[in-house]
């Protein structure tokens, strides 16, 4: 197969980067060098230097350029493929998270829950659009929207669709209060107390809260770190067990941060219509990308309205708004029904405020600095862990989100590193809690959606330290 001039590129830098002829440190040539030296165009040279950013050899500074990031034998190796032992634990998720989820002081570094820090956030500019929105809204937002949410920002959902080639409409969309409520309404709408729910493993912690209390029987199958669920574990569970409906995360999945690749979603796609099984798409992260492009969604390949495709912008934009959507498929009267029973209308001057960020274009503006900043604080992740962490420890390499899985080695307990962690004013999310299996007890999950300075880095250090005196 032909390959295009900015993969001759990356391959000449990826070689002398693995030769160690490049140091980690070593500024690499400005992209105005690159293009006159090689004769390409801005594009070409900025796709080459992505290539190498995908494959963690490189990172970008922020007016700076571009450096080696670090030599890959000097990165942890990446998990292996989970294998979901189906035997339930004793003990129970919710006191985990509660422990983890309380207030911490400031001088806390907290890198347990997955949100972006304010400081990341465009808050001022939302403060103004506020102000905006609160002049030019009839009675000044304190009415009712219509139930299936503003049309302004339903609009702009639909009309960002076609970047993962779903082509939604206006009248697709229903706007909720976050994610977790969409995937709620998609819950009740797809299944009954005592179905059968097909997830990843390790999955969000706040799904597996939900099925539970919504009385479901969770089916854990295995999950890859990079490419997500086993389309082959899942399409025996769907021949074999009953499945009422699935609910994944397909774009940079929590906790693993995996990205299942497109002929994985297709593949998905065509099992759930085969056996009309729903699936619930949470999509919360697929803004958060570090290529050049977003990924695609299940439902990018949905003909049969069996997709419900849900997301936010509570892990992008302002996650106290608590405005979500969902894209309901075959089940969208359904949910309008439960929304108008439960809700009556969302919250009116934040959807109006997230509109308007969305329209003016000050959203993609905001997301291209937000993916820089956590691309780079991902990098920064993995090397403080493969030099610190004890030997052997696995890590998995993110292409998107804010959420990187480590594996300790087995005789290190992660519960046990937590509470050593919190004495020193660190807390992070132990594996226990993205499972109801008695697995992932050496795991844990990081947030890198921070500010990286040095307090963090000493935090990581400092982990590596309490993790091997576990030993």
């Amino acid at each position: 197969m032909k390959e295009y001039r900015y993969q001759q590129i990356a391959e000449v830098f990826e070689q002398q980067i693995l030769e160690e002829i490049l140091q980690p440190g070593n500024k690499l040539p400005s992209l105005r060098m690159i293009c006159t030296e090689n004769e390409v165009s801005l594009s070409t040279a900025l796709k080459a230097y992505y290539t190498l950013e995908s494959k963690s050899l490189i990172e970008s500074r922020p007016n700076s350029g571009y450096f080696v990031a670090y030599t890959p034998k000097r990165f942890p190796g990446i998990p292996l493929i989970s294998n979901p032992s189906q035997h339930l634990k004793a003990e129970n998720i919710d006191e985990i998270t509660a422990i983890v989820y309380r207030k911490h002081p400031p001088d806390h570094t907290d890198l347990s829950l997955a949100i972006p820090s304010q400081k990341l956030l465009p808050v001022v500019k939302l403060n103004k659009e506020l102000i905006l929105a609160s002049r030019s809204l009839k009675d000044s937002g304190t009415a009712y929207e219509e139930v299936e949410g503003n049309e302004r920002l339903r609009r702009q959902i639909a009309r960002r669709s076609a970047a993962m080639g779903a082509q939604l409409s206006v009248q697709d969309i229903i706007i909720t209060a976050g994610c977790v409520e969409a995937i709620s309404y998609a819950l009740r709408a797809t299944t009954v107390r005592g179905d059968k729910l097909a997830v990843e493993s390790p999955v969000s912690f706040g799904m597996l809260q939900l099925a539970q209390n919504l009385g479901l029987s969770v089916i854990e199958l295995p999950t890859h770190p990079q490419t997500g669920i086993d389309v082959e574990a899942l399409k025996e569970a769907l021949e074999t067990q009953h499945i009422n409906a699935c609910l994944l995360i397909s774009n940079f999945s929590n906790p693993l941060g995996s990205c299942m690749p497109d002929e994985h979603k297709r593949e998905v796609v065509r099992l759930i219509e085969k056996h009309q099984v729903p699936l619930i798409e949470n999509d919360v992260n697929g803004d958060v990308y570090f290529g050049t492009q977003r990924p695609t969604c299940c439902k990018s390949y949905d003909q049969s309205g069996l997709v419900l495709w849900c997301g936010s912008v509570s892990k992008t934009l302002a996650p106290g708004y608590r405005v979500g959507w969902i894209a309901a498929g075959k089940y969208k009267d359904k949910v309008i029904q439960m929304k108008r029973c439960h809700a009556i209308a969302g919250t009116s001057i934040t959807q109006e405020v997230t509109a308007a960020f969305l329209e003016t274009g000050r959203y993609e503006h905001h997301l291209r600095k937000l993916r820089q900043t956590l691309h780079s604080n991902s990098l920064h992740y993995a090397r403080t862990i493969g030099e610190y962490f004890p030997e052997g420890t696995l890590a998995s390499r993110p292409q998107g989100g804010s959420v990187l899985w480590v594996e300790l080695p087995k005789k290190h307990l992660s519960l046990n590193l937590y509470k050593k962690a919190v004495q020193q004013k660190i807390s992070f999310a132990p594996g226990g809690m993205f499972t109801l299996q008695q697995q992932f007890d050496n795991c844990l999950r990081l947030n890198y959606g921070v500010v990286w300075n040095d307090q963090v880095k000493q935090s990581l250090k400092m982990l590596g330290t309490l993790a091997k005196a576990l030993s």
